[in-house]
C-alpha cells in the first residue's frame, strides 16, 4: 500500500530505477570492501549493528536499584526484575543499546526457568546483565570480568543468608526470615525457605521473600558493576566449576541429592 501511494504521489519509473541503481552500487561496494579488506564484516560495511564491548555503563545507586527490583518482581518476577531494574535505568541514563534491548522478554526465568526449579532466575538475570554490559569472555580478556561477576554471584547467592534486602515499604508486613541455600538452584533455595518459614509456594509471604531475594541480587550486582567501572573489581571466588572437580558442576551436590531435599509445608501435614 505504501509503495502504491508513493507512485500515486508522482514517483516516476526513472526515479525508482535510479534508487535501485544506487542501492546496488552501495551493496556491491560494501561487498567489495568486505571481501577485499578482509577485516570488515558485511554488517559493518553496510553500516549495520556490530557487537562492541563493553556497553556504555554509568554507575548506579545499589539501594535505589534494589527498590526497583523489588517492585518489578511483582510485575515480571525474579530474573526479569534484576534485568529491568538495571537496564531500565540505563535506558534513561545512557540510551542505546539499552533502548533496543527487549527487557520484558525474560519473564521465562521465573521459577528457575519456566517453573522448573533450576538456576534461580535472579542468578540468571545477573549473568545476562554482567555479560552484556562487560561482554562475553569469548570477546577477549578484557571481557572476562563479565563472566566472573556472574559466576561469583552464584557463589555469593549460595553462601549468603537471603534475603539481605528489606524494602522501605514491604508489601507483606510478616517477618521474612533468612535462609542459606548452599545452592544457586531455585528448587533448593525456595524449598529450604518454605521448610523453615512454614509458608507454601503460593503464599504471599513466599512471593515477598523471592521479591526481596531478587532485590538483594540486584543490589549486589550493581555494587560489583560499580567496582568494575572504577577498575577496582577483584575476584572473590574460592572455587571454579570444572577446574575444581574436573567436570562442570557444583560443590554442594548433597543439597539436592540425598536426604537434604527440602520438604514443602503442605507435604508435612
Amino acid at each position: 500500500m505504501e509503495f502504491t501511494k508513493k507512485l500515486d504521489e508522482g514517483m516516476s519509473r526513472r526515479s525508482l530505477l535510479t534508487g535501485a541503481g544506487k542501492l546496488a552500487l552501495v551493496t556491491a561496494g560494501a561487498a567489495a570492501v568486505s571481501g577485499g579488506l578482509g577485516f570488515m564484516s558485511q554488517a559493518e560495511a553496510l553500516g549495520g549493528p556490530t557487537e562492541k564491548w563493553p556497553w556504555p555503563y554509568v554507575k548506579l545507586d545499589p539501594d535505589f536499584t534494589a527498590e526497583l527490583a523489588y517492585k518489578e518482581w511483582y510485575r515480571v518476577f525474579c530474573g526479569n526484575a534484576v534485568i529491568s531494574s538495571i537496564f531500565g535505568q540505563l535506558r534513561e541514563k545512557v540510551g542505546e543499546p539499552y533502548k533496543s534491548f527487549p527487557i520484558d522478554g525474560f519473564v521465562f526465568l521465573e521459577g528457575g526457568m519456566a517453573g522448573w526449579g533450576t538456576v534461580c532466575g535472579s542468578n540468571a538475570g545477573a549473568n545476562i546483565v554482567s555479560n552484556l554490559i562487560i561482554g562475553p569472555r569469548i570477546a577477549g580478556p578484557d571481557c572476562e570480568n563479565g563472566h566472573q561477576i556472574g559466576s561469583e554471584m552464584m557463589q555469593w547467592y549460595s553462601e549468603t543468608a537471603l534475603p539481605t534486602f528489606t524494602p522501605k515499604e514491604p508489601k507483606q508486613k510478616t517477618a521474612i526470615i533468612q535462609t542459606t541455600s548452599n545452592s544457586p538452584l531455585c528448587h533448593v533455595s525456595v524449598g529450604k525457605w518454605m521448610d523453615k518459614a512454614g509458608f507454601a509456594l503460593a503464599s504471599a509471604e513466599r512471593k515477598d521473600r523471592c521479591a526481596r531475594v531478587a532485590a538483594s541480587v540486584a543490589h549486589k550486582l550493581v555494587v560489583d558493576l560499580n567496582a568494575w567501572k572504577d577498575g577496582k573489581y577483584e575476584s572473590k571466588a574460592t572455587w571454579t566449576p570444572g577446574k575444581t572437580f574436573g567436570i562442570t558442576g557444583q560443590q554442594n551436590c548433597n543439597e539436592c541429592h540425598g536426604s537434604n531435599i527440602p520438604t514443602p509445608p503442605q507435604a508435612k501435614k
